[in-house]
């Protein structure tokens, strides 16, 4: 990069390292951050000074000590790209409260508009639902964060294909009612979906691999303040039950018919909300949360495959018993993608990557003996929508841990950095969606809808 724009980051850095709760350290991590921005824009066509100015604001969204610079510096065209105008910064806050609680007031809505259309959910609201629930509050919080993000018409246009792509298929396949490929579209459908909401969440720009460990981040913040808002609606619905209950009022069917699918759909805008609301530059749940659960993780996946080996159950094992290796192997996989989205690129191999490869290796070796299982199973009794779902995904993981665990072997032995580590897995995110998306739409018509 040229003398003229290390001079500008160099500005830039100074000023954040004056700002009294910024370490030096902190400072690097951001300069750092802003540098692999500038070269991503630079790489996509931008001056570098164009691409300095789009990555503050960029850094402004999410850092308010960026629009605090920028109106220090207006007269080099932060106040126009960072504060988007002009106004205070309680103002805006104020402002996207009130949008946050609108799309929150949309979303609830939206989970009971069906009944207007004559669904009766008591008796058609399961096999409804179980289809068409993520169709229904997910474009919504797409909506919301693309707005947040100022995505581009042909942005929204692409979101609005890729929901009603979703919706055509659930509501228009002629479905056996109860059959395998209805309950895989079910099950596949809110992992395609979400990875609309990610493209709505890195403003169309799929392409970034910093914008795809960044809607990691988000993803896993998010969840954690779902469930907490969840947790504690649970505890108010309790309550506000038995209060009324006590004075001879039974409200348990308005509130379990009606306050609950309200909230539990607005608590996706308000959680996203407060996941763009607490973006600091220092604060991070993810170190604390893969610090906490690797090492168990990785104790468990080790005794896992000890004792299915000496055992033998794992050639053995029935439906119920794959189904588990799966979703283990799943959440396995998302640790690994969490812990490595909130490691310091810079920092030192330690311990806890040590564990992290065992994590990895056990992981492996435990897909294997699941993948032996399910190739036996499909010799004796042939390819079925369920078993082929379940061999494709195996196959995903297996391909991706492997590859994940070599790149961690090098860095563990001092042989490269995390850079290619990190990078594969932003560029294996989108395989997810593309094979949920693939047994939604395709394993149907192979199967014959049964």
């Amino acid at each position: 990069m040229g003398h003229d724009l290390d001079a500008q980051i160099a500005e830039w850095a100074s000023f954040v390292s004056s700002h009294r709760p910024i370490d030096g350290g902190d400072v690097d991590e951001l300069e750092a951050h802003l540098r692999d921005q500038i070269g991503e824009l630079v790489d996509a066509g931008l001056t570098p000074d164009e691409a300095f100015l789009v990555a503050v604001k960029r850094m402004g969204s999410i850092n308010a000590l960026s629009r605090e610079f920028a109106r220090e510096h207006s007269d080099r065209l932060w106040r126009q790209l960072v504060l988007g105008g002009g106004g205070s910064e309680t103002e805006a806050a104020t402002a996207g409260f009130w949008v946050m609680a609108a799309f929150a007031v949309v979303a609830a809505v939206v989970v009971r508009l069906p009944e207007a259309f004559g669904l009766d959910v008591v008796a058609d609201g399961e096999s409804f639902y179980a289809r068409n629930l993520s169709l229904l509050v997910f474009p919504v919080l797409a909506g919301y964060l693309a707005w947040v993000r100022r995505l581009g018409r042909f942005g929204l246009g692409v979101l609005a294909a890729w929901f009603a792509l979703g919706a055509v298929v659930v509501n228009l396949y002629p479905f056996e009612p109860g059959g395998s490929t209805e309950i895989l579209a079910a099950i596949h459908l809110p992992v395609a979906l979400w990875g609309a909401v990610g493209f709505a969440y890195v403003g169309g720009e799929w392409r970034s691999h910093t914008g795809r460990m960044d809607f990691v981040r988000f993803t896993g913040e998010w969840f954690i303040y779902y469930v907490l808002i969840a947790l504690g609606g649970g505890v108010l619905v309790g309550l506000t039950i038995g209060v009324f209950g006590s004075v001879g009022v039974d409200v348990s069917e308005f509130v379990g018919g009606w306050v609950v699918p309200w909230g539990a759909a607005g608590a996706l805008i308000v959680a996203a909300w407060l996941v763009e609301a607490k973006q600091g530059v220092i604060e991070s749940m993810a170190p604390v949360l893969t610090s906490v659960f690797t090492p168990l993780f990785a104790l468990m996946l080790v005794v896992s495959v000890v004792v299915a080996a000496f055992s033998g159950s794992g050639v053995d094992a029935d439906r119920e018993v794959l189904i588990i290796f799966d979703v283990l192997l799943v959440v396995v996989t998302g640790l690994l993608l969490y812990a490595i989205s909130a490691r310091d690129r810079d920092a030192r191999r330690g311990p806890l990557d040590v564990i992290r490869l065992v994590l990895v290796a056990a992981a492996i070796a435990l897909d294997l003996i699941g993948l032996g299982a399910m190739i036996v199973r499909i010799s004796e009794f042939g390819f079925s929508p369920n078993k082929t779902a379940a061999l494709g995904l195996n196959l995903i993981l297996l391909v991706t841990l492997t590859w994940s665990g070599l790149r961690l072997l090098g860095f563990v032995r001092g042989r490269e950095s995390l850079g290619p580590l990190e990078r594969w897995q932003t560029v294996s995110l989108p395989v997810y969606a593309a094979w949920a998306a693939t047994v939604v739409v395709g394993f149907p018509l192979v199967f014959s809808f049964t």
